[in-house]
């Protein structure tokens, strides 16, 4: 307790010297202070000012001063009567674009940009793509040549730039082929000659050919087609697919990239049957 007691008393005592000292630099009564005996003394000029030659104003009489002149008027300067000048507008070029110019041709910038974007993407996706090869329109040549090309090889003429198999289709079957395909068909059969996709329609696997039967045999599950790509047996649900045709000045075009789905079962319009041994034996279910 008695420890405390003495931190309590110092603590007082320390407060109130503080406290002493803060009133004792503050100035109540004056702005400036009064001056030192010393001070004056050594001001040696030609007026020898003492303490008892001046009143020096305090500071609270300098600040009632200061409010009297405020309220009756005479702190307040007059501004002198001028000649008002027509307000001209600046010059654009001198100022410059404004913030909000600024933003705003940005925005229009942006959505210009972006609109920009969008439709040339748009055009490229409409505009018809260059590409060759596979999935192009490709000019095979003249008909009578392919045909020519198609016996030298043995029946069965493959362009592998078009994934295709190109053989002579019978004139004594256009009549019954007029009733099964269409008019992309018939445009290369009427010529003599028809296109066929590679692919197998059972499960896609490239068909090739067979000399000894004449067909087409896939390797894969057995399916049989005859020279022209209608099935002949096998588990295929339909026959080849074949590519759309045209003929003009007697030149062949084949368009690979418009497929058109192979006949049903059961069409054959050449009435082809196997010409000698299957290079594929029968499939099995």
């Amino acid at each position: 307790m008695t420890i405390a007691l003495i931190v309590i008393i110092a603590l007082v005592v320390l407060a109130a010297l503080t406290v002493a000292a803060t009133l004792r630099g503050r100035d109540a009564d004056s702005a400036t202070g009064r001056l030192e005996r010393e001070t004056l003394s050594r001001d040696r000029g030609t007026v020898t000012i003492t303490e008892t030659d001046v009143e020096l104003p305090t500071g609270k009489e300098i600040e009632r001063s200061a409010v009297v002149a405020r309220r009756e008027g005479s702190a307040v300067v007059k501004a002198q009567p001028s000649e008002i000048t027509e307000w001209v507008a600046p010059d654009a070029e001198q100022v410059g674009a404004s913030r909000r110019a600024f933003l705003n041709r940005s925005i229009i910038g942006s959505f210009a940009l972006g609109l920009g974007g969008f439709g040339g993407g748009v055009l490229a996706f409409l505009w018809p793509p260059f590409i060759t090869g596979f999935g192009a329109t490709i000019s095979v040549g003249k008909v009578s040549d392919i045909i020519q090309s198609i016996r030298d090889a043995g029946g069965f003429l493959y362009r592998p730039d078009g994934r295709m198999w190109i053989t002579e289709y019978p004139a004594g079957a256009i009549e019954k082929a007029r009733g099964v395909y269409s008019g992309p068909e018939l445009a290369g059969m009427e010529a003599g000659v028809i296109a066929l996709f590679q692919k197998c329609p059972h499960l896609g696997c490239r068909v090739p050919e067979c000399l000894t039967s004449q067909w087409f045999e896939c390797p894969c599950h057995g399916s049989k087609y005859n020279r022209v790509g209608e099935k002949r047996g096998g588990p295929a649900p339909r026959g080849m697919d074949r590519f759309a045709m045209t003929v003009s000045d007697g030149v062949l075009s084949v368009n690979t990239g418009n497929v058109i789905q192979g006949p049903a079962i059961g069409v054959n319009t050449t009435g082809q049957e196997a010409e000698g041994p299957n290079c594929i034996g029968e499939a099995t279910h």
